[in-house]
C-alpha cells in the first residue's frame, strides 16, 4: 500500500488512533452541537457493527479536559474542527465499556465491581493533576466501585470538576446474564436494590453528562424507573444518519481509493455501489426519516468489501463477512431463539417468508416481555433484523433491509429444519451449479422433496403450501448463484419463488420461477387438475411481467410448477410459453 493512502479501519474502534495512524475516517462531528442541544443524558440504541465504538471514542477524545491540547491535531480537518463547541475539551470523562466485565463465571457482583473499580482507578491516574498529589493514591485506597464513586463524586464537588460518563455496550454485561442464567438472576440485578440498578442510581445527578450506547431498549426499561434522567434518542431523525454510512460516504470513499490507485483504474464506482446495496443497504431507524433522508449502510460491512475488493482487485467471493458469524450466534442467544415459542416463531416465519411485518414500534420494553410476540418485532428492529420501510395508518411496516440480514432470516429456518433432518448441504451444492449452469434443475429440485417428504417433524407442525414454501425457501438459501426472493410481486400477483441470478458475481446461465402447490389427502383429481391449470396460466402471466427480463437479464428463464399432495411431490414440469389446456 502507498504510504501516503489511508488505511482501511476495519475492525478498529479507536478514534485516535483512526486519525493519528493515517486511517480512512468518515467524520460524524457535525452531530456534536445537535448532541450538546438534547437533555444531558442520553440512551442511542444501534445495530453491532454500525460504528458506535468508534463514535463514543471520538466524544472521549472531544470534551476529555486532558486530550484539549491535541484537539487541532485531531480534529483540525473534521467539521467541528471549524466550529468547535463551547463544550470542547470541559470535562473529565469516565469511560466504561461493560463488554469487558468478566465472564458469569465466579460472583456477578464480583466481576462488575472489579471492572468498574479498574476504570475508576485508571480515570485518577489520568486526572490527579486537576485535583491534588496523592489523588490516585487515595482513589485505590477506597474499597469497591460505591465507595470509589462516592470518592469522586465528594472530590469532582469540591474542585468544581465537571464529569461526562460514556458507557458502551450499557445492556452486553445484563444480556449475558439474561441468556445464560435466565430471568431470575437477570431480575435480581436491575430491579430494587440489585448491584447493576444500584450503580446506575449513583450515577444519577453525579455527572453533568452521560452517553450510554447499547443494541438493545431491555436493560433501559428495567433500570429507569431507577434510572429516570435518561433520554432516548434512537428513533429522533436528527440522529438518524450520526451511525453507518450514507451512499455519498460510500460513493467518497470509493473514489478516494480509486484516485489514489489502490482499485483497479478500469473500476466502476457505481458498479460497486450497486453492487453493495442489496447486501449492505437499506437502514432506517425512524419514522421521519423515511422522507427526510437516504437509507443507511452497516459500515463494518462496506470496510470488509473495500479492503476485499483492494486486495483482489474484485468484490469478495463472500458477501456477507465471515466475522459476523460471531454476532449472529450473539443474536441467536439475544432474542432467545431456542426458546422460541409457537407464537413467535410464527412472527419469524412470516417475516421470512413475506419480507415484512406490520406493527407497533415499541419504544422501550422490560426483559419479562421479550416473550411477548406482538413485542418480538420490536425487538428483532433493534438488532438490525428489521427496518422502518414505510407506514400503514398509525402502523409501522417493518421490513428485512437487506441480502444480509435475509440470509439470516434462512438460516434460523434452515437450523431448524436441520435439526429435524440433517441434509448433506455440500451435496446440495453441487446440484445447485448444475442447476445455475447446465439447466439442470430436475435433482435438486427433487432433492428438497424428497427431504421433505422424510422430515415428518415439520410437516406435522405446520400445513400446507406455507410449509411447503418455508422448507424449500430455506435449502435454496444456501446457493451461491441465486438471490432467493419468495413472494415477489410480478403482474399483479406474488410468484412463490423466484431464483434472481447473482450476474455481478457469478456467470449463471439460467434463472427461475417456481410455482408450489399443495392438496390435501382428500382432495379429487378434478381438483389437482384444476389447480395446475390455475398454476400454469399464474406462472405464465409472472414470466411476462417487465420487470423480470430486468431482473434475469440474457439469462434462460425456466417456469417450474410443484405440486404437492399432503407432503408427497405429486408432480412436477417445466411450463413452456406454447402449452395450453383444453
Amino acid at each position: 500500500m502507498k504510504e501516503d493512502v489511508k488505511r482501511i479501519p476495519y475492525g478498529i474502534s479507536d478514534f485516535v488512533e483512526v486519525v493519528e495512524r493515517n486511517q480512512y475516517y468518515v467524520d460524524k462531528t457535525m452531530y456534536l452541537p445537535l448532541l450538546e442541544d438534547q437533555p444531558s443524558n442520553l440512551f442511542f440504541i444501534r445495530p453491532r457493527r454500525f460504528g458506535k465504538s468508534i463514535f463514543l471514542s471520538m466524544l472521549r477524545a472531544y470534551y476529555d479536559i486532558a486530550q484539549k491540547e491535541k484537539f487541532d491535531k485531531r480534529f483540525g480537518n473534521l467539521w467541528v474542527g471549524a466550529h468547535p463547541t463551547p463544550l470542547q475539551g470541559k470535562y473529565q470523562v469516565l469511560y466504561l465499556d461493560f463488554s469487558r466485565v468478566g465472564g458469569i463465571e465466579g460472583t456477578l457482583a464480583r466481576n462488575f465491581d472489579d471492572y468498574c473499580c479498574g476504570a475508576l482507578d485508571d480515570f485518577a491516574s489520568i486526572y490527579e493533576s486537576y485535583y491534588y498529589s496523592g489523588f490516585q493514591r487515595e482513589m485505590k485506597e477506597q474499597c469497591g466501585s460505591t465507595n470509589k464513586l462516592n470518592f469522586l463524586n465528594w472530590k469532582a464537588r469540591q474542585s468544581g470538576a465537571r464529569l461526562y460518563l460514556i458507557i458502551d455496550e450499557y445492556d452486553n454485561f445484563t444480556n449475558v446474564v439474561l441468556n445464560e442464567q435466565g430471568n431470575q438472576v437477570y431480575h435480581a440485578l436491575t430491579h430494587a436494590s440489585g448491584f447493576y440498578r444500584e450503580v446506575f442510581k449513583k450515577f444519577k445527578g453525579m455527572f453533568e453528562r452521560i452517553f450510554m450506547t447499547g443494541v438493545s431498549p431491555v436493560t433501559l426499561d428495567d433500570l429507569t424507573s431507577g434510572f429516570n434522567i435518561g433520554w432516548n434518542i434512537s428513533t429522533k431523525f436528527q440522529f438518524n444518519m450520526m451511525l453507518g454510512f450514507s451512499e455519498v460516504d460510500v460513493r467518497t470513499m470509493l473514489r478516494y481509493y480509486k484516485d489514489a490507485g489502490m482499485l483497479p483504474a478500469n473500476v466502476d464506482i457505481e458498479a460497486m455501489i450497486t453492487e453493495m446495496k442489496p447486501w449492505y443497504d437499506n437502514y432506517c431507524f425512524s419514522k421521519e426519516s423515511l422522507r427526510r433522508d437516504p437509507k443507511m449502510f452497516n459500515c463494518d460491512m462496506v470496510l470488509y468489501y473495500l479492503r476485499n475488493y483492494i486486495d483482489l482487485g474484485e468484490s469478495p467471493e463472500q458477501m456477507i463477512d465471515p466475522n459476523t458469524r460471531t454476532d449472529y450466534n450473539k443474536m441467536k442467544k439475544l432474542i432467545q431463539l431456542d426458546k422460541l415459542d409457537g407464537d413467535r416463531k410464527g412472527v419469524l416465519r412470516k417475516i421470512t417468508e413475506e419480507g415484512q411485518i406490520i406493527t407497533n414500534l415499541v419504544t422501550t420494553f422490560p426483559a419479562a416481555e421479550i416473550a411477548n410476540p406482538e413485542i418480538f418485532p420490536s425487538l428483532l428492529f433493534y438488532y438490525g433484523m428489521l427496518t422502518i420501510s414505510s407506514t400503514r395508518g398509525n402502523y409501522m411496516v417493518l421490513s428485512i433491509p437487506n441480502n444480509n440480514v435475509r440470509k439470516q432470516y434462512y438460516e434460523f429456518m434452515l437450523e431448524e429444519y436441520q435439526d429435524r433432518r440433517y441434509i448433506n448441504l455440500n451435496d446440495l451444492g453441487l446440484l445447485y451449479y448444475d442447476m445455475a449452469y447446465e439447466g439442470r434443475w430436475r435433482e435438486s429440485l427433487e432433492f428438497i422433496a424428497h427431504a421433505y417428504d422424510e422430515c415428518s417433524s415439520v410437516r406435522n407442525t405446520i400445513e400446507g403450501e406455507r410449509n411447503i414454501q418455508g422448507f424449500f425457501t430455506a435449502y435454496l438459501s444456501v446457493n451461491a448463484y441465486y438471490l432467493i426472493a419468495p413472494e415477489v410481486e410480478l403482474d399483479h400477483g406474488y410468484c412463490d419463488l423466484f431464483l434472481m441470478p447473482d450476474l455481478l458475481r457469478y456467470e449463471v446461465r439460467h434463472s427461475y420461477i417456481i410455482e408450489l402447490k399443495y392438496l390435501s389427502a382428500k382432495d379429487t383429481e378434478a381438483t389437482a387438475e384444476a389447480q395446475w391449470h390455475e398454476a400454469v396460466e399464474q406462472i405464465k402471466g409472472y414470466a411476462a411481467a417487465p420487470k423480470v427480463r430486468l431482473m434475469i437479464h440474457d439469462t434462460e428463464l425456466h417456469l417450474i410448477v410443484m405440486q404437492f399432495r399432503g407432503w408427497v411431490l405429486a408432480r412436477m414440469e417445466e411450463i413452456t410459453d406454447t402449452q395450453t389446456f383444453s
